[in-house]
């Protein structure tokens, strides 16, 4: 039997370049798509659709170049701070149908630039996170939220680009003024109405109380305190009447020479 050569049969066999370019496809291939997800073709960009998959929160392996993300119909309830900061690419985001309550004041940092649409309605947000949607450029659907209408609900609403297609949609679930509740926001507002009144009405009432608790407080120590005077003016004469009195010497008159 001759000698085993160095590329004998205990050598492993060495792939062709075919092969290897072969093999770093399929594992991108295999890491290019979040587990549960579809990544169809959406003309010629990455498109993630993870749909009414059951997701309780972001998924983490989400592609760097997503264009269009969609995760309706799953029951996320939180968007913690930066979920999206790695996806400098994405232009729309459905997050629509969930169970969304808490949105992190830098949930969507890294999009304020790229961002068009923002789908949050269908949810259970009751107050925007102003720091959170109001760099964003995109347009914002808030609609079938259980929103409660106050001062901070309105100036957030301000600096939102709320979509035209579902403005009418958002609705006063709760409201500082009861008589707005279940009827449309957007309306309420171009009818002049001030969520912002009431609780200015409210900071004054405050302060005005405020202010007359410490004015009784200075009246009533000033009060005491001439009372306290009085006092002690009375007990002094008092204690000087209280003194004998002291008979007053006669020198006796010389007689006439």
């Amino acid at each position: 039997m001759g000698p085993v050569g160095r590329h004998g049969p205990s050598a492993l066999p060495v792939p062709t370049g075919g092969s290897c370019l072969l093999l770093l496809f399929c594992l991108r291939l295999g890491a290019s798509c979040p587990q549960s997800c579809q990544c169809p073709d959406h003309a010629g960009a990455v498109a993630v659709h993870c749909s009414a998959r059951g997701l309780q929160e972001i998924p983490k392996d989400i592609p760097l170049d997503t264009v269009l993300l969609k995760l309706d119909a799953n029951k996320i309830a939180r968007i913690p701070n930066g979920a999206f900061q790695h996806l400098s690419h994405l232009r729309e985001l459905d997050l629509s149908q969930n169970a969304i309550e808490t949105i992190g004041p830098a949930a969507f940092s890294g999009l304020a630039g790229g961002l068009r649409l923002l789908d949050l309605s269908h949810n259970r947000i009751r107050r925007i996170p102003k720091d959170a949607l109001g760099k964003l450029s995109a347009k914002i659907r808030l609609s079938h939220n259980p929103l409660h209408c106050e001062c901070a609900l309105q100036e957030a609403l301000w600096e939102l680009k709320l979509d035209p297609d579902s403005v009418d949609e958002i609705a006063c679930h709760t409201s500082v003024q009861e008589e707005y509740v279940g009827k449309p926001l957007i309306q309420a507002l171009d009818a002049g109405v001030s969520f912002c009144s009431v609780h200015h009405k409210t900071t004054d009432v405050a302060m005005l109380v405020t202010m007359f608790g410490w004015f009784a407080m200075v009246i009533t120590y000033v009060v005491y305190y001439v009372r306290q005077n009085q006092e002690d003016a009375r007990r002094h004469l008092e204690y000087l009447k209280s003194l004998p009195s002291t008979p007053v010497s006669k020198d006796p008159v010389s007689p006439a020479p």
